[in-house]
C-alpha cells in the first residue's frame, strides 16, 4: 500500500522509538513526555514494521545494533515502504559501515550518538519534524498546483470548444444576417421599381421615363462589369430619380425644362435635392440617393445642385444623366421638340465634354443600340450629315421627319440629286436644320473594282 503523507500539522506527530533495550526505550519515553508528540515503542525492526503498517508514523528513531534485523536494514525497509517518514539512527559505538549503510540504503535524516544530550536530541526532533512538515507542505502545494493546472487545461479545452462553437454560431448568424440584408436590398430594388410605376401614373404614357431608364442602366452595368452593389444602387436611382417632382403640377411635370419660366426653373433645379431628401431616411437607399442628388451635374461644372466638375461627379451620376437625358429628350421633357433615338444620341454626342463624360458617350451609344432596335447611330456605316452634305446614292438610315412631325422620307430611300434639292428648299422654307442619317455606300476593295472593270 502506497504511503500518503499527512497534509497538515493539525495532528500530533507520531514518533516511533525502536531499540532492543527497554531501558533505552524508557529513557527516551521519559525525555519525550510532555512534548507535543504521540510516542510509540518497538523492541525490534519486525515489531516496528508491524506498527507502521497499521498507522502512519512521522518520525522513527532506531538503534543501530539490534538482533535479527539491525537498524540500518530496518531503516532501509522504512525508506522503501514509507519514504515520507523521517528516519534517525541512534548508535552507541563507532561503526562506519553501519552508518554508511544507513545513509545509503535508509536515507537517514540524522544519526545521534549514545549517550545523547537531551536538549540536542529534542532540538534534532523539532528540526526534523519542521523540515518534514515544510517538505510535505511543498509536496502538497506541488500536487495542488498540478491538479489545478490539469483542471485549467480541461477548462481551457472546454472553453476552446465553447468559443469555437460560439464563434461558428456567431459566424452562421452573421452569414444569415448578410444574406437577409442582401435580400432586403434586392427587395428594396423591387420595391423602388414598383413605386416608380405608381409614380408614373401622374404622367401620360408618352411622358413616362423610368422603365426605359432602368433598362438602359442595367444593360450598361452588365456590359461593363459594374459590381452588384453599384448596379443595385443605380437601378434604384433610375427608378426614383424624379420622385422629387411628384409635388409639381401636372402641367409643370409634362413641360419641357427648356421652356420653364423663372420660378418654375428654380423649382426644377431643386428636384434632385428634393428627391435625395425623401430617400435619405431609408438606409439601403443612401447611396442611390447620392447618385440622384448629382445626376444633373455637368462635365464642365455648370450643372446643379453643387456645380461638380469632371470626375468629381460620381460615376453612377454621370451614367444616370446619360440615361435620363436620352429618354427625356425623346419624351419632350428637355427641349420642346421630341427627338427620335438617333437625334437624342446625336445631341448627347455633340455635348460630350460639356454636359456629359466624353469617355462614356460612345459606350453608351452602343448600349442604347442594344436596348432599342431603332438606334442606327451605333452603326459605323451611318453618318449624320446636313442637307448640303448629302449626295446622290446615299441611303437614308432612318425616317426623316420635319420639325412638325410630318414624314418627309422613309428609311431605306436612295437619295438622288432631285430629292436633295427639294430637301434643301424645304429646309429653307421651314427655317429648320435637318440632321440626315444616311448609310454611305462602301467602296469595294481595289482588286474587286479592277475585276469588275475588266468584266
Amino acid at each position: 500500500m502506497e504511503e500518503q503523507p499527512p497534509t497538515t500539522l493539525s495532528h500530533k506527530p507520531k514518533v516511533l522509538l525502536v531499540d532492543d533495550e527497554e531501558s533505552i526505550l524508557n529513557s527516551l519515553r521519559r525525555l519525550l513526555r510532555g512534548q507535543p508528540y504521540d510516542v510509540l515503542l518497538a523492541t525490534g525492526g519486525a515489531q516496528a514494521l508491524e506498527i507502521m503498517a497499521l498507522q502512519p508514523i512521522d518520525l522513527v528513531i532506531s538503534d543501530a545494533r539490534m538482533p535479527n534485523m539491525d537498524g540500518a536494514t530496518f531503516l532501509a525497509h522504512v525508506h522503501q515502504l514509507y519514504p515520507h517518514t523521517t528516519r534517525i539512527m541512534l548508535t552507541g559505538y563507532a561503526d562506519p559501515a553501519a552508518i554508511i549503510k544507513a545513509i545509503n540504503e535508509g536515507q537517514i535524516h540524522r544519526y545521534i550518538s549514545k549517550p545523547w544530550h537531551d536538549e540536542e536530541l529534542l532540538l534534532t526532533l523539532r528540526q526534523s519534524l519542521a523540515y518534514q512538515h515544510s517538505e510535505r507542505e511543498r509536496l502538497r502545494l506541488v500536487q495542488e498546483t498540478d491538479q489545478q493546472n490539469e483542471q485549467l487545461k480541461r477548462l481551457n479545452a472546454t472553453l476552446e470548444k465553447h468559443v469555437a462553437a460560439r464563434t461558428a454560431e456567431l459566424q452562421q448568424t452573421a452569414d444569415m444576417l448578410d444574406l437577409a440584408y442582401e435580400e432586403l436590398k434586392r427587395s428594396y430594388v423591387t420595391g423602388t421599381e414598383v413605386f416608380s410605376l405608381l409614380a408614373n401614373l401622374r404622367l401620360p404614357p408618352a411622358k413616362q421615363t423610368n422603365r426605359q431608364i432602368i433598362e438602359l442602366v442595367r444593360v450598361y452595368c452588365n456590359r461593363h462589369g459594374v459590381d452588384e452593389g453599384t448596379g443595385r444602387d443605380l437601378t434604384m436611382a433610375a427608378a426614383l430619380y424624379n420622385i422629387g417632382k411628384l409635388s409639381w403640377t401636372d402641367s409643370m411635370m409634362t413641360a419641357p425644362a427648356d421652356l420653364l419660366h423663372h420660378n418654375d426653373r428654380e423649382r426644377y433645379r431643386g428636384y434632385p435635392k428634393q428627391s435625395e431628401t425623401l430617400l435619405m431616411t431609408l438606409d439601403p437607399m443612401k447611396d442611390a440617393a447620392r447618385l440622384i442628388l448629382h445626376h444633373q451635374e455637368r462635365w464642365d461644372g455648370t450643372g446643379f445642385p453643387d456645380r461638380l466638375k469632371g470626375e468629381a461627379i460620381p460615376f453612377g451620376s454621370r451614367l444616370l444623366k446619360l440615361a435620363v437625358d436620352f429618354i427625356e429628350l425623346q419624351r419632350g421633357l428637355i427641349l420642346e421638340r421630341q427627338m427620335n433615338s438617333d437625334e437624342a444620341l446625336l445631341y448627347i454626342r455633340n455635348y460630350a465634354g460639356r454636359l456629359y463624360d466624353p469617355g462614356m458617350v460612345e459606350d453608351f451609344i452602343q448600349v442604347c443600340a442594344a436596348c432599342q432596335s431603332d438606334v442606327s447611330l451605333a452603326d459605323p456605316a451611318v453618318k449624320v450629315l446636313t442637307t448640303r452634305d448629302v449626295t446622290a446614292g446615299m441611303i437614308l438610315a432612318r425616317n426623316l421627319n420635319a420639325d412638325n412631325g410630318m414624314l418627309l422620307l422613309n428609311a431605306g430611300k436612295v437619295l438622288n440629286g432631285a430629292l436633295v434639292e427639294k430637301l434643301i428648299a424645304f429646309e429653307a422654307m421651314e427655317g429648320a436644320k435637318y440632321s440626315i442619317f444616311v448609310k454611305v455606300p462602301q467602296e469595294p476593295p481595289a482588286n474587286v473594282a479592277h475585276a469588275q472593270e475588266r468584266a
